[in-house]
């Protein structure tokens, strides 16, 4: 006997601790839900990349292996790719594997399918941004199927089959666990502007700074902050120095994840400067949080209450003004997608090649 029905998950990155909660913070939710509503579900977690460190350790009960990707290049690529494998066989010959579940389209992707196929196991890949677009050339190796393809948006799915010719068969909405929200002890909104992530080009924040900019220039008592870190936080300082908005613009570095969720609850504007989204997991926090999001990149095919989309910055910057110049603004909670649903998806993909009598009884995953 090999024991409970085993899910592989293979993951660049991983938190290093319980207390990275800043760390892919989707894939960990994801995880987290399969486990919650799967209770009787064995998962092993393979950290690719990220932590840098070649370790076994235990992550909410969750045995993570990571194999510190990052810093093996070269030659030391071979030898990486060699002790997945590896792991992943020697899990196969002990346990009861029922499949393998790939966050992000990439080069482990197709590490995990070259084993799929070898041994006949089912092998679903969640597409969850950068990997849908052109510059992703794993997908002409890993050459999936379109059934095992699931995208965190339709806007994904767009982009997937414009980049790479192949349609992914289903949407697994990115989503929030309304559970990880601290109880809100008041209603006061005391932060006019927030934003939430990594200091990298893609994340625009000279763009970010140059709006609060202009709106400090209207209404000279604004409020703003930030949570992230990053390798592009000297330039930011350096344009809040440069605009004098030290007593308007708040860097605050890397905060757990239940602070920034406070935080958002003390917010009027979440801003979202970013280039290019898959299904951005901090707006979603910030419309539960009550804040009303303004992005460039919008995942949907329908209007949600309180997610302004605009295509320029001085859209941008009229969209902010108008709300904070708005006497009685709703900041009513929008809830977009649940995970533990998002996992119930997953899990009756894996569910499709289990005997009918064994069968969980649960909902289809979303078409596109």
């Amino acid at each position: 006997m090999k024991g409970n029905r085993t899910l592989i998950v293979l993951s660049p990155a991983f938190p290093e601790n319980e207390a990275a909660t800043y760390w892919v913070p989707s894939q960990q939710l994801m995880v987290k839900a399969l486990k919650r509503n799967f209770p009787e579900l064995n998962i092993i977690v393979l950290a690719t990349l990220y932590p840098y460190k070649i370790s076994e350790y235990e992550w909410f009960s969750i045995p993570v292996s990571s194999f510190n990707g990052t810093h093996r290049r070269k030659l030391k690529r071979i030898g990486l790719w060699k002790d997945i494998s590896g792991k992943l066989k020697n899990i196969y010959g002990t346990k009861s594997v029922i499949g393998i579940l790939s966050f992000w389209c990439g080069e482990f992707a197709f590490i995990a399918n070259l084993f799929a196929k070898r041994y006949s196991l089912p092998h679903y890949i969640w597409i969850c941004g950068q990997d849908a677009r052109k510059l992703n050339r794993w997908v002409k190796f890993i050459r999936p199927g379109e059934d095992q393809l699931m995208a965190m948006s339709g806007s994904l799915v767009y982009e997937f089959y414009k980049s790479h010719g192949i349609k992914p068969k289903y949407i697994v909405p990115n989503a929030i666990d309304p559970s990880t929200f601290p109880e809100q002890h008041s209603t006061q909104r005391d932060i006019d502007i927030l934003g939430a992530g990594s200091f990298e080009p893609l994340k625009r924040y000279d763009l970010f700074t140059s709006i609060v900019k202009s709106i400090q220039e209207t209404i000279p008592g604004i409020n703003v902050f930030h949570c992230g870190i990053g390798r592009e936080r000297e330039k930011t300082e350096a344009l809040i120095e440069k605009f004098s908005l030290q007593n308007s613009f708040r860097l605050l570095g890397g905060k757990k994840q239940e602070e920034i969720l406070a935080l958002m609850q003390r917010t009027k504007i979440f801003l979202h400067t970013s280039s290019y989204e898959g299904f951005s997991t901090v707006c979603l926090e910030a419309l539960y949080a009550g804040a009303h999001v303004i992005s460039f990149c919008y995942p949907l095919s329908y209007q949600v209450p309180h997610w302004h989309v605009v295509t320029t910055a001085e859209e941008m910057t009229t969209k902010v003004l108008e709300i904070l110049r708005c006497r009685q603004p709703d900041h009513s909670s929008i809830l977009l997608f649940r995970m533990d649903e998002s996992a119930k998806m997953i899990m009756s993909l894996f569910d499709q090649n289990r005997p009918q009598s064994e069968k969980i009884s649960i909902k289809e995953p979303m078409p596109y």
